[in-house]
């Protein structure tokens, strides 16, 4: 009970921050690009370079608490948003894309880090952002690799970056280059890494080309496919990391390689697709509803988890450092946009 209380004034400052930067996002459309997770990100470097939170014991164990652990709890909600029998339907056709990009932005990443001595997690981090489903993906995997507040920062602003960049660009880019509907769907589904940008690049197109929303609806399930990369990525960090660390690394079995919330979200994503394979009719509507509801407190829990981040995080040394990452992570976006082109020439649909 006492921990609870010790708890409950840094949890509550984070979930504060997190209620702003979402009502923010939902009332002014127009931050709906920088997302709700930048923005709790930036609000809480924010207050913790005037305040000093972090410093201050009564909320410096709350804080910590909700950039450990409310991340995970996060990963492991986003689960419920995976249905891997619907996905696994759709995205066939996205698959040789999809995996072309990730090797690409995970190559990239590790080319750039060995010539330029990029910091490794930060690298990781950006690497995977940048391939899989930006914040969502380096929430999943900083855990993981053990990386701190400030590596999760810098990584996450570095995604962020280019997002936007992308969300501006792209559209204007397809039209230029002839992208069919169904080719700027598959562009902005395996070259944007996002989902937030990833819809308002594809909505974007839509409204230019008065598709109805049909482009939105299949470069979303195209980046929910690239989505499930974060598990075999994170299981075989977690297989990585317990080797470098562990000295019993040989007695170990993959299951305790793999961190508990990790196996959790796996476990989060089969129940789904069992569930919407299963159940038919109202059950199926009420089941709907509720893994809305958990993917809805997921996404909230992530932004709570940024914000605490945020105020853990030296904004001084975070922009001191920052050439290096940022050159990384451009790297990573232009060639993850160029084989997501070629790939789409090599297989005929473009």
């Amino acid at each position: 009970m006492n921990k609870i209380k010790n708890l409950m004034p840094g949890v509550a400052l984070c979930l504060l921050i997190a209620a702003a930067a979402t009502g923010l996002v939902n009332f002014l459309p127009a931050l709906e690009i920088i997302g709700a997770p930048v923005l709790g990100i930036i609000i809480g470097i924010i207050i913790g370079s005037v305040f000093k939170p972090g410093s201050k014991e009564s909320v410096k164990p709350g804080i910590a608490f909700t950039s450990k652990k409310v991340l995970q709890w996060a990963v492991i909600l986003l689960g419920f948003g995976l249905n891997l029998a619907t996905v696994g339907k759709v995205g066939v056709t996205s698959l040789p894309i999809i995996i072309s990009t990730i090797a690409t932005s995970l190559i990239t990443a590790y080319i750039i880090f060995k010539l330029f001595k990029v910091p490794e997690k930060t690298a990781t981090l950006i690497g995977v952002g940048s391939s899989i489903c930006g914040g969502s993906a380096i929430a999943a995997t900083a855990p993981v690799i053990g990386a701190s507040d400030e590596e999760i920062a810098q990584s996450v602003s570095v995604v962020f970056l280019f997002n936007v960049a992308a969300a501006l660009i792209y559209p204007t880019l397809g039209d230029i280059i002839g992208l069919s509907d169904m080719g700027f769907g598959l562009f902005a589904g395996t070259a944007v890494n996002d989902t937030s940008s990833v819809t308002a690049a594809a909505a974007v197109w839509d409204t230019l080309h008065g598709t109805d929303g049909a482009v939105l609806e299949y470069a979303t399930i195209v980046k929910l496919t690239r989505t499930l990369a974060i598990i075999p990525i994170t299981v075989c960090l977690s297989i990585i990391q317990a080797r470098r660390t562990n000295t019993e690394e040989k007695k170990l079995s993959i299951i305790k390689m793999v961190p508990t919330f990790i196996i959790y979200f796996v476990a989060a994503s089969a129940v789904t697709t069992i569930v919407n394979q299963v159940l038919t009719g109202a059950a199926l509507e009420t089941a709907a509803a509720i893994f809305s509801l958990l993917k809805k407190v997921s996404k909230f829990f992530i932004v709570m988890a940024m914000s605490a981040i945020g105020m853990n995080t030296d904004i001084v040394k975070l922009i001191k450092s920052g050439a290096k990452p940022i050159g990384l992570g451009f790297c990573c976006w232009v060639m993850i946009g160029i084989v997501s082109l070629i790939m789409q020439k090599v297989l005929g649909l473009w």
